[in-house]
């Protein structure tokens, strides 16, 4: 195994539709010594639940065991569930609603930062952004674009907007704290587009020709993402196409 493969991709949140979908584009690539996919509904070693710290801390020494993460992928995200939907107005606020959305959508990555980015190595040679000795590790955290408090043009959304504003505010904070340990190593967040998944089923309605992508195109759009990320870009939030969203 050359130097390039003695490293391992790791996907949270692989049971859902990004998540399979990151994990199945990663085992075809065969880039990585070692693909781990992790998820809520799986069980045994590859169970991790955002919402349980201890799950997740054990996900990562499972990790730990190596070889070492070269990419640490956090596909998971809640829009809705069951009676529960994204705010139209501020009468429809629910703090154990608004609690529950930080807790997955921001609280849970955080979490899984804490636990993996220890993990990462300080730099490595590798299939993501570029090839060659030194290139960077990635953490990436999928995020949208509603989070963007500059892009907010229609308001609404109001929890789901603020917890991945949060989500946002926390990939800068990691990113700058993560180049005091390592200057190799890329925190960001990134922007799927609207893919046709359970998040977004609901909505899919008001979604312009075109602009509904498959969860297979929108899993290889980001990691050709991935690929081209420079350390510069660590802390910043980019969309499908690889062009920066403002914050």
């Amino acid at each position: 195994m050359s130097a390039a493969g003695r490293s391992s991709a790791v996907v949270i949140g692989a049971s859902g539709g990004i998540g399979a979908a990151f994990e199945a584009a990663l085992i075809e690539e065969g880039a990585y010594e070692v693909v781990h996919g992790f998820a809520r509904s799986r069980t045994g070693a590859d169970h991790l639940d955002l919402l349980d710290e201890a799950s997740i801390a054990a996900a990562a020494a499972r990790v730990a065991a190596g070889p070492p993460p070269g990419l640490v992928i956090v596909a998971t995200g809640l829009l809705h569930e069951e009676d529960h939907g994204p705010e139209k107005a501020l009468r429809d606020l629910d703090p154990a609603w608004l609690a529950r959305l930080y807790a997955v959508n921001a609280i849970g990555p955080a979490l899984v930062a804490k636990h993996f980015l220890p993990l990462m190595p300080k730099s490595r040679t590798g299939p993501v952004a570029g090839t060659g000795s030194g290139a960077p590790s990635v953490f990436a955290a999928l995020s949208a674009r509603v989070g963007s408090i500059s892009d907010n043009r229609l308001g609404g959304w109001h929890g789901y907007r603020a917890s991945k504003a949060a989500l946002n505010m926390l990939v800068r904070n990691l990113a700058i704290e993560e180049r005091r340990r390592s200057e190799r190593t890329i925190v960001v967040a990134l922007h799927p587009g609207t893919v046709d998944t359970a998040l977004s089923r609901p909505f899919q309605g008001n979604v312009p020709p075109g602009g509904l992508f498959d969860a297979e195109r929108a899993a290889l759009q980001l990691l050709d993402v991935i690929e081209e990320l420079k350390v510069t870009d660590s802390g910043k939030l980019f969309d499908f196409e690889g062009k920066e969203i403002a914050f």
